[in-house]
Parts: C-alpha cells; sequence; structure tokens
C-alpha cells in the first residue's frame, strides 16, 4: 500500500509544524508509525487534554518506583509493563549478587539509574556507574558486583535483539559515535575472579521460566573472545542531541537502541528552541501506533508537573497526551536557555499491560486538568 501522497488543507492552519500557530490556538498532531509516517496537524481552540475525567484501560498511567523493594538478581525484579515483545522492569540490588544470570528469552538492556559497580560476564569485566546503558546479548552469563545498593531499569527484548538505530541521512555518528561503546576488557579484574573455587549458581530464563545451573567452579573462565557480538556500554553524557533552534523536533530524533517491536530513546539536556514562533515544549499528539513510557533518571522534567527522579509515566496509544498545565505556559518562552532533564524513553510498537498497580500514582490521568486556564 502506498501513502496518499496529497497534503490538504482547510481552515487556519501553520504553514510549517510545530511553529506559527494561529493566534488562540492549539496543535495536536495524528500521526502513525512513530512520527514518520502520515500525520495531520488539528489546531484546537483548547488543549486536546483538557478532559475532566478519564474512565477505561487507555487512561494515562504514573508509577512511584522509588520504593521498589530489593531483590537477589533481576528475575525478581518488579515488572511495571510488558507486552510479547518487550518486558520492562525496575530492579534494586542491595549487595553484590551471588549469582550469574543468563536471559535466554532475548537481549537486556540494563539502565543504571543509581550507584555503580563492577559487571562481570563471559566477555570480561567492566565498571558501571550511574547513567550507563550495558546492552547484554542473549544468552550472555552475566553478574555485578557493589558495595552499596544499585537501581537499575531492565528493558528486555523478548526473542529479539537490541541494535542501533538507522540515522538515514543524519549518518552512522549522529547522537553518539558507536566508538563510544565500550565492551568488556579481559583485565586482572577478571582474572582475580576466576580464581574463586566455590560452587557458583547460574540462573538462567527462558520462556519466562528460570532454571538453576549449579557448578563446581565459577563457569567466568573463558580466557579469549573475538567476533562482532559482545555487551557494550555507553553513559548518557556521551550522547549528543540533535536540535533545531526554529523548530521543536519529534521525540524519535532522540532514538538510542532499537528492537524489531520497541524503541529506546534518551532525553538529555540540550538548549531550547530560540525562535520566538517555535513551540519550545512537546507538541500534543495522538501516536496511534506505540505506546509510550518514559522513566524519569535526572533533572527539572520541564513538560511534566509532580514528576520526580525515579518515576515512571505510561502513555497508551489511542489517546492524545502532551504538555502539563505548568508547561504549556511557557510554550513559546521557556526562563532557562537549555532542558535539565535526563529520561529513558521506550516505544512499544504493541499494548503494553500493566503489572505492577501497587506502584501507581493516584490521579495522574487528571493532572492536565485546569491547562484551558494557563
Amino acid at each position: 500500500m502506498k501513502p496518499f501522497n496529497a497534503t490538504w488543507q482547510q481552515g487556519r492552519t501553520s504553514r510549517q509544524a510545530h511553529r506559527d500557530l494561529p493566534a488562540g490556538t492549539f496543535e495536536r498532531e495524528l500521526g502513525r508509525e512513530g512520527f514518520n509516517g502520515p500525520s495531520a496537524r488539528l489546531y484546537h481552540r483548547r488543549p486536546p487534554t483538557s478532559w475532566v475525567s478519564v474512565d477505561g484501560p487507555l487512561r494515562p498511567r504514573a508509577f512511584d518506583l522509588n520504593n521498589a523493594s530489593a531483590s537477589e538478581d533481576p528475575w525478581q525484579g518488579s515488572t511495571i509493563l510488558k507486552n510479547a515483545y518487550v518486558q520492562i522492569a525496575i530492579w534494586t540490588m542491595s549487595e553484590s549478587m551471588q549469582s550469574l544470570c543468563r536471559d535466554a528469552d532475548g537481549d537486556l538492556t540494563i539502565f543504571v539509574h543509581e550507584g555503580h559497580g563492577d559487571f562481570f560476564c563471559d566477555f570480561g569485566h567492566m565498571q558501571v556507574h550511574t547513567g550507563d546503558y550495558i546492552v547484554v546479548p542473549r544468552g550472555t552469563m552475566w553478574r555485578i558486583e557493589s558495595s552499596g545498593e544499585v537501581r537499575t531499569l531492565l528493558i528486555e527484548a523478548v526473542g529479539a535483539q537490541i541494535q542501533l538505530p538507522d540515522r538515514g541521512l543524519l549518518g552512522p555518528h549522529a547522537i553518539f559515535d558507536p566508538a563510544n561503546l565500550d565492551t568488556p576488557a579481559m583485565n586482572d579484574r577478571f582474572a582475580d575472579q576466576q580464581q574463586d573455587d566455590s560452587s557458583w549458581v547460574v540462573k538462567v530464563k527462558k520462556h519466562g521460566e528460570v532454571t538453576s545451573l549449579t557448578y563446581p567452579y565459577n563457569p567466568l573462565d573463558a580466557v579469549g573472545w573475538t567476533g562482532d557480538l559482545a555487551p557494550v556500554r555507553i553513559n548518557v553524557r556521551d550522547l549528543l542531541p540533535i536540535n533545531s533552534h526554529r523548530y521543536h523536533l519529534p521525540p524519535s530524533v532522540h532514538a538510542t537502541f532499537a528492537s524489531d517491536r520497541f524503541l529506546i530513546s534518551t532525553f538529555v539536556p540540550r538548549p531550547f528552541e530560540s525562535d520566538e514562533t517555535a513551540i519550545k515544549i512537546p507538541f500534543f499528539h495522538n501516536n496511534e501506533d506505540y505506546d509510550e513510557v518514559l522513566f524519569y533518571h535526572d533533572g527539572d522534567f520541564f513538560s511534566r508537573d509532580h514528576i520526580d527522579a525515579g518515576m515512571m509515566t505510561f502513555h497508551p496509544g489511542g489517546i492524545t497526551h502532551g504538555p502539563h498545565p505548568g508547561a504549556l505556559a511557557r510554550m513559546f518562552e521557556q526562563p532557562d536557555t537549555h532542558t535539565n532533564e535526563v529520561a529513558v524513553m521506550v516505544d512499544a510498537r504493541d499494548p503494553l499491560v500493566v503489572c505492577a498497580p501497587e506502584y501507581e500514582i493516584e490521579g495522574y490521568a487528571t493532572s492536565w486538568v485546569g491547562a484551558e486556564k494557563k
């Protein structure tokens, strides 16, 4: 099938999306394929999220994950949202892992929200710190040692790989140069842990079930590796956001990793749009083909009211979402020159199911009330 390849227009509109809005209007984008397909902009007299109640499964949700309990290994972490292709969980370890893990269901992305430690795996050793992404290929044995608490966000690609997104005309070095992806080293730290002759358990997860394998030695005993498949690490400080001073770019330009049925993006500090007619906040939109999840890591989240680090928002496809009233008041004028936020976004092609309602923040679905008065 081919799109209509036509552009139609009725009434008062802007000649350019996301700027030069007709006076007294609020723009809403109705789009397909995660901002990459056919789209339409509609110009409303009132903010499109000015509902006073939401009743039904599509209500926006927010979760406070700061008090999630610690667990021994990631398979005991708290799954927050999932579908057949991706699982999103929060996992806190309070001490060094006493066993090894192997995910045989799919690639696993570990985002270190707080803490630091030593990451050991089949391929060697890496130090990990707050703000690190670690992409662990399916089937890799690993564990983390730490003298303190480590809080992580886990994003599992069920039955699939996590790879770099296609940057298109931007070229392969946009956002970050692949040379910035660190791989484990078979260094002295890795060799030292091989001297452990005690019994070790490897917990293998397959089809969502865990099988424990007991070894009479430490099975991380490799002496070398070669190939184009290995765990990789990159920190959010190494990400270079794409900007336009005259146009508010869609969130898809901030893609960091991609799988078959979902996208992982990262929002990091960037300059606000300086052109006086460009909107300086996320635009209202209906992203009908994707569910959108945002985990707030650090900073001041300029588009959401009363959202702090360690919280997560969930906006199902099919319902409009956009800036909160406080942000809407700063649509064209921001008090600062830069954003000051770090957040991880997961856009899932398939509907997500809420698995941890106990963490839900009551009243989030009506937190846009009052937008019309701004």
